[in-house]
């Protein structure tokens, strides 16, 4: 089957479902079965609903390039960064440094990717 059409609540041909599952509904999608020649409407409902703590994000390599955001302006901030070994990245217009690197100058809460 291929589906051709999804919905979201409150669009129209949703507007009963939204009434039948309130705000359990998700998104409704039509779809299509070229060899019985059928259409169907399919829901999808939200089951259930809890509190979740991602954790912490997986470890780094110390050697794993980042790139680190460091406004134009911070000029002292930036010969630092550039002492340390850091490159800059024109298309990014970001800093790219090791994960160590920024880690031990405290910009963990710098860095993009």
């Amino acid at each position: 089957m291929k589906t051709r059409l999804t919905l979201r609540p409150g669009d129209n041909g949703t507007k009963k479902l939204l009434a039948k599952y309130g705000d359990r509904l998700l998104a409704v999608r039509y779809r299509y079965d070229p060899d019985s020649r059928r259409r169907f409407k399919t829901v999808e409902l939200l089951e259930e609903e809890l509190p979740w703590d991602p954790g912490p994000p997986p470890a780094m390599k110390a050697s794993q390039p980042v790139l680190v955001r460091i406004d134009y302006t911070e000029t002292e901030l930036r010969e630092q960064v550039k002492g340390a070994g850091a490159r800059w990245q024109q298309q990014q217009k970001l800093w790219q440094m090791s994960y160590a690197a920024a880690r031990a100058m405290g910009l963990e809460d710098r860095i993009v990717s």
